[in-house]
């Protein structure tokens, strides 16, 4: 996988206060990972996942994970426009307002 840049104060202080469940975590996601897609197509699987499901700090990690493998500016915005016509216009423009916010901060 991809060098991802540190993850939120937030989710660190998760993992340190239950080390436990950060493990099993990191097993799960490992788990899942395995299989015929390569990483830009996981984590773009996961993005349309977290996007589907209104999950706006999912969707940021997600956009943090697939910049991070590489996906453009482009593909988020395709991936947007797939899911308009399913989510709606109003949850379209949600999610596409936290992709360009995650997107800006992290080319910060």
């Amino acid at each position: 996988m991809s060098k991802l840049a540190k993850p939120p104060a937030a989710f660190t202080a998760f993992q340190e206060k239950y080390p436990a469940i950060a493990e099993a975590w990191a097993k799960l996601s490992e788990a899942g990972g395995v299989g015929p897609l390569d990483e830009k197509a996981q984590r773009m699987i996961k993005l349309g996942i977290a996007i589907g499901a209104m999950r706006e700090g999912a969707v940021r990690s997600a956009v943090r994970k697939a910049a991070a493998a590489g996906v453009p500016a482009e593909g988020f915005d395709q991936v947007v426009a797939l899911a308009a016509s399913t989510i709606g216009l109003p949850s379209a423009v949600a999610v596409h307002s936290w992709i360009q916010e995650q997107l800006a901060r992290s080319a910060q």
